[in-house]
């Protein structure tokens, strides 16, 4: 078993960078997790675990292939990119990203921009059977640590994917109905509409919806809240329309 005492080392250099780094992360096809908690997460999904620093013991199995490293606590506190940094960090490769099935009920996040409220609205899809999670260009990286730290492991589950607009008029040209979730003119009360088996877009807290995908909409819903309260958390807001869809 190979311990690592060095910053500079390879594997040190590569985990700090893409922790770091989105693009780092897009050019090797990899993204960094942490903790006990992802690793159980990740190995029941059987997702491709490449290599691991820890500097504990791990209590349950691993591939004869996976490549395990140890090393001390200070120096994985030095690598991560986050506050309260756990006894062991690993990286994956990054799942390739399928053709969505139009069946069902979608979420569609755009610009949300937020790593936090991205890892929680992931982490609630997968808790209401939400089919997939679809994410415009301007939206925070699921594969951020804080995003996915914040999904409590249902990155390893929940469908996900990018869409530009080309893509998401050629859904909508399949069949799916778009609502949006806004405050705007001409919504109506969410608990009046179906929202279910249909594609529900959520836009940023400080922007809302962007025309481009406002104009896809065949509907727009509003949560009723009151009037002196001008909006909700994009994650909460994402929550009680993904439970109203259930």
């Amino acid at each position: 078993m190979e311990r690592i005492t060095s910053r500079r080392n390879p594997l040190c250099l590569h985990m700090k960078k893409l922790g770091a780094d989105r693009s780092y992360r897009e050019l090797c096809g990899e993204f960094i997790c942490d903790g006990v908690k992802l690793l159980y997460e990740a190995l029941n999904n059987d997702v491709e675990i490449l290599a691991i620093l820890t500097s504990s013991d791990i209590q349950f199995p691993l591939s004869l292939e996976t490549r395990l490293y140890y090393t001390d606590h200070s120096l994985i506190d030095s690598l991560s990119p986050l506050k309260n940094a756990q006894e062991i960090m690993f990286t994956c490769k990054t799942p390739q990203q399928g053709k969505i099935d139009p069946a069902g009920t979608h979420i569609l996040l755009d610009g949300v921009q937020d790593p936090g409220n991205v890892g929680t609205i992931i982490r609630t899809a997968n808790a209401f059977g939400i089919k997939t999670v679809i994410l415009t260009d301007g939206c925070a990286d699921p594969y951020n640590p804080k995003t996915l730290r914040a999904s409590m492991g249902a990155i390893f589950r929940q469908e996900i994917c990018y869409m530009n607009m080309t893509e998401l008029n050629e859904l909508k040209g399949n069949g799916v109905r778009f609502i949006a979730s806004t405050t705007g003119k001409g919504s109506k009360d969410i608990s009046s509409v179906k929202i279910k088996d249909s594609l529900i877009a959520i836009g940023s807290e400080g922007h809302g919806l962007s025309q481009e995908v406002l104009l896809l909409c065949d509907e727009k819903v509003r949560i009723p809240i009151e009037p002196e309260c001008e909006s909700l958390n994009a994650a909460v807001a994402a929550g009680i329309i993904m439970w109203s869809a259930r």
